[in-house]
């Protein structure tokens, strides 16, 4: 490689042609020697006077700007060959990645506006919209400066998603129900938490009494306990405290026998004693602030889980976890980017200090419990698939830097397996089934599939890897639950036209199809005999379209009819990844009956839950074999049950202990292991299933 010399103080060009790398070493005035790092086989690199580069030595760092739709730009500077999706997760700029960025799910579609990428092909980006500048970010490296457009949808998943949060009547009334259920089992809404106003004597030359004697014997003498004990927290801010307000403060704490746990002093109009319910799911994470005393909700609300740009499950986010760095990048994900803007939006909806908050409990599985505390979570997936912990005790807001007093408990609902967590236990207990004879199978249907089953006497858990198929990954089409997304659809025996439900505003139009959608249409192609019990396109007509090589696809909506101008459609892959995620589940439920000796006949209720459960059309479930085929009677749908659970917890030492009960006496069955599931999970992997006797009502009109 050439030396070359030139002066410093002018605006400077170097063309070079088939060469890549250039050194530079400032020398007085010359440059020479070094690295530099120019796109394509020839290029340009200009340099004003007095510009220094941002690194060591020198080095070139492309600048990439996200032009973010609806929202600011944002400008990194990197190195040549970073990742376009890494950088972005490195940037905190959302773009949607289910399978984590190994190029199967074709959802971080973003559009390069100016400058240079080098992305490999995909299926996902046909030629003309390569052409167009549309780019997987996950298979696309950073060679030069470049302007990068991010769509609305990459990040929709964030604040627009739909969720089980309480934000319809419908919602509450059965979080109100289950609650109202739970009261009616023996379980008391009662907790030890208190808010008491004292007025203290102030000190004096004759009365030099130390604060926190002073403080003690007021509360001995307001509660009648015997015991005060004061922590660190509350000391070091006691003296500036009572003399604020002259010394007239209210103390907030719990009451344990003839101790009191003294957890906040402050000022005497701030009486809010507050509890937080936390439901972390895989794709959102739900919250409320209750008031301890009342169990009056305060505020609630909700956003899709941060953690969701390193895939779309829970292996590969243990798989990301793994990586250099990773545990603390997961857990900021959730806690920094998730959970903490909820909390203050909800003490700022509420009106209340973050410190009133004393007690919090978290609904969540196994993985997300590991990630939300920073604990390895290898484990959990690599055999004999043993957690860190099922249950945690002492864990406090201030060991992970909640926006809650640092005293406040943090109850984690216990795990039970590997991939039965404390959503599960929190969403049995909601539900009521181990204070009934009955026998009732219990489904929390999301990114992954748990099931309960069992009354009062024994209770059988497991789960199932149904993958993202429920939240729109491994879809073509697929979508979440947000603005767009087609959630309900009903086809014309005889035209073969849908008629389709779009999440949003009036007027929207079809962006993709999320979970519940894709069970109606599915249903809907198999009862109007357009697809066959393999998923296969077996009629023909306008909707229904067939690639060079033969497979067929339905199309919801034309281009014309779509809100990005691209076709809508479901294709025989998507029916086949589909077939396999709603196989998983019924195997799982078929498995665990068969565990215990018992038949599809015997279950006299069946609760569904979970965020996808509010949609599901559970005629249309059965319909295509994902559920038994029960009286649609016996069907309920009981919302957010981690959720309500939480609350239960939150709001009551008995639901906590109950809660506690229900985990230890529910067996785990470990499907991987157990002997037949893979054969009932074969066959089920059909429309209904291979035996259709075991679905007398599945219906094909034609």
């Amino acid at each position: 490689m050439g030396h070359i010399k030139f002066n410093i103080g002018k605006k400077i060009l170097i063309s070079l042609d088939n060469c890549r790398q250039l050194c530079y070493t400032k020398r007085k005035n010359t440059i020479s020697g070094g690295v530099i790092f120019l796109p394509g086989d020839s290029g340009e690199f200009h340099r004003m006077a007095g510009h220094r580069p941002k690194r060591k030595g020198l080095i070139f760092m492309p600048k990439v700007v996200f032009q973010i739709e609806g929202g600011k730009p944002v400008t990194v500077e990197c190195n040549v060959g970073d990742n376009l999706l890494e950088l972005a997760r490195r940037s905190n700029v959302a773009i949607d990645a289910p399978c984590s960025g190994n190029g199967s799910c074709g959802k971080c579609r973003v559009k390069l506006v100016e400058g240079e990428l080098e992305s490999m092909p995909t299926r996902h980006i046909s030629d003309d919209e390569y052409k167009e500048g549309w780019r997987l970010s996950c298979a696309s490296k950073v060679i030069a400066d470049c302007t990068i457009f991010v769509p609305d949808i990459a990040s929709a998943y964030q604040s627009r998603m739909k969720t089980a949060d309480l934000s319809s009547p419908k919602e509450v009334a059965i979080f109100d129900e289950c609650q109202e259920n739970l009261k009616h089992s023996g379980i008391h809404f009662k907790n030890a938490y208190l808010a008491q106003v004292l007025t203290l004597a102030e000190p004096s030359l004759d009365d030099t009494m130390p604060d926190n004697e002073r403080l003690t014997w007021a509360i001995e003498d307001a509660l009648g306990v015997e015991h005060v004990r004061i922590p660190f927290p509350v000391m070091v801010k006691l003296a500036h405290t009572l003399r604020e307000n002259n010394f007239r403060v209210c103390v907030k704490g719990e009451k344990k026998g003839d101790t009191f746990e003294c957890m906040e002093v402050c000022a005497p109009e701030d009486t809010a004693i507050v509890g937080c319910a936390i439901d972390i799911g895989t794709t959102t994470v739900t919250m409320v602030l209750t008031d301890l005393t009342s169990g009056k909700l305060l505020a609630k609300g909700s956003s899709g889980n941060g953690q969701i740009r390193y895939g779309a499950d829970v292996i590969n986010r243990i798989i990301e976890q793994g990586k250099p760095g990773g545990k603390k990048k997961l857990q900021d994900a959730i806690l920094k980017e998730t959970l903490v803007p909820i909390l203050a939006n909800l003490c700022k909806t509420a009106g209340i200090n973050a410190r009133s908050i004393l007690r919090l409990c978290v609904g969540a599985n196994t993985t997300m419990n590991h990630l939300f505390v920073g604990v390895d979570a290898q484990s959990v997936r690599m055999e004999p698939y043993v957690p860190s912990f099922f249950h945690w005790d002492g864990l406090l807001a201030g060991d992970l830097k909640l926006p809650a007093n640092p005293l406040a408990p943090v109850l984690i609902a216990p795990n039970i397996g590997s991939y039965v967590g404390g959503d599960i236990t929190a969403g049995t207990l909601a539900s009521g089934i181990w204070d009934k004879d009955e026998m009732s199978l219990f489904i929390d249907l999301g990114t992954n599939g748990e099931i309960v089953f069992g009354n009062r006497d024994f209770l059988m858990s497991c789960a199932c890897s149904a993958g993202p198929a429920f939240e729109g990954g491994d879809i073509s089409c697929g979508m979440r639950a947000t603005d767009g997304a087609m959630e309900a659809v009903t086809i014309d025996v005889d035209t073969m036209e849908p008629t389709a439900s779009i999440i949003g505003d009036a007027g929207q139009k079809c962006v993709g199809i999320c979970g519940s959608g894709i069970i109606d249409l599915i249903s809907e192609l198999y009862r109007c005999g357009i697809i066959n019990a393999k998923g296969l396109f077996v009629r023909e007509g306008k909707r229904v379209k067939r690639d060079a090589h033969g497979m067929g696809r339905y199309v919801v909506a034309f281009p014309e009819e779509s809100e990005t101008e691209r076709e809508v459609s479901l294709n025989e892959v998507d029916i086949d990844n589909f077939i396999r995620a709603k196989g998983a589940i019924f195997s799982a439920i078929d498995t665990l009956l068969k565990s215990v000796d018992m038949t599809v006949d015997m279950i006299d209720r069946v609760y569904v839950a979970g965020g996808i459960g509010s949609g599901i059309n559970m005629k249309n479930a059965v319909n295509i074999g994902m559920f038994p085929d029960v009286d649609i009677e016996k069907f309920h749908y009981i919302g957010n049950s981690s959720l309500t659970g939480a609350y239960a917890m939150v709001m009551s030492n008995e639901a906590e202990a109950k809660c506690a009960e229900v985990a230890a006496n529910m067996t785990y069955l470990e499907l991987s292991t157990y002997p037949g599931y893979m054969d009932s999970f074969v066959a089920a992997c059909f429309l209904p299933h291979t035996d259709r006797s075991l679905f007398p009502h599945s219906i094909q009109e034609r």
